[in-house]
């Protein structure tokens, strides 16, 4: 029962994403188009790797007829961030989930999926990703596919404002736990700020963008680490509040049956 709450919780949470992936997805396939790719080819890529900055790198690379290595090394500069944020994702879920569940887990690792999961108090139960998986991934491979497809009948303005919807729904995922925890409000800020000033440094402006991500993630996240580090009392209490909520859901199930 537990895990369905949480999956039913997943679905609710994910619709504004999918909506959001559907629009930079749309974006992503005229461009796949552009550079040679067939709908079924745009949308085997999107389903493969969930990453819009990845797959326009990709798409980049094969302009300009690189190799194999290069894009392999592009990928793995550009998507770092994603190793990051599913180290986060492991100290919130629970300890006893299996490998396999896990290793969907990671599968299904995006910015904004990431960022309602780090929303949810511990342990986070995997259903609730699952969830918010099962409406968003496929939100983008449509996009993606229709985007392909169709996508150079639609005017060009029309196009470019599809991929502001993405940078939206970002703020609309960031913003209420902001409100809620002032740690969280002070972070976001501080990124915000440290992310501009990386932007005009010297030497470090000329940074990749997906490098200068991780480089401010790393240091501001360690900085917050040592500053409000997170109690392991507050893991164990929230375990065995989660523990107690599914036990009475049981009890419950047992006495209408």
């Amino acid at each position: 029962m537990q895990n369905k709450k949480n999956y039913l919780q997943g679905l609710r949470d994910g619709t504004p994403i999918s909506l959001g992936y559907f629009a930079v997805g749309f974006t992503l396939g005229i461009a796949a188009k552009a550079m040679g790719l067939t709908a079924f080819q745009a949308g085997l890529m999107s389903a493969t790797m969930h990453a819009s900055a990845g797959e326009f790198a990709v798409l980049t690379v094969i302009a300009g007829q690189s190799g194999y290595l290069s894009m392999i090394i592009t990928q793995l500069v550009i998507n770092m961030r994603y190793f990051l944020m599913a180290c986060s994702l492991s100290q919130k879920i629970d300890r006893d989930t299996s490998l396999p569940k896990r290793l969907l887990l990671g599968y299904f690792v995006t910015d904004e999926i990431f960022g309602i999961s780090v929303s949810k108090k511990e342990p986070l139960n995997p259903f609730y990703n699952f969830g918010a998986a099962t409406i968003a991934s496929p939100g983008w491979i449509l996009g993606t596919v229709l985007g392909a497809a169709i996508g150079n009948i639609l005017p060009g303005s029309l196009s470019s404002a599809l991929s502001v919807a993405l940078y939206g729904m970002f703020l609309a995922v960031v913003i209420p736990p902001s409100k809620k925890d002032k740690t969280i409000a002070a972070v976001v800020v501080i990124s915000m700020i440290g992310s501009l000033g990386f932007s005009m440094m010297p030497v470090i402006k000329d940074f990749a963008a997906s490098t200068r991500i991780i480089i401010l993630t790393i240091v501001i996240a360690s900085i917050a680490a040592i500053v409000r580090p997170v109690d392991d009392r507050q893991l164990d209490e929230a375990e065995t509040h989660e523990e107690l909520g599914q036990k009475l859901e049981e009890d419950e199930e047992e006495v209408r049956q």
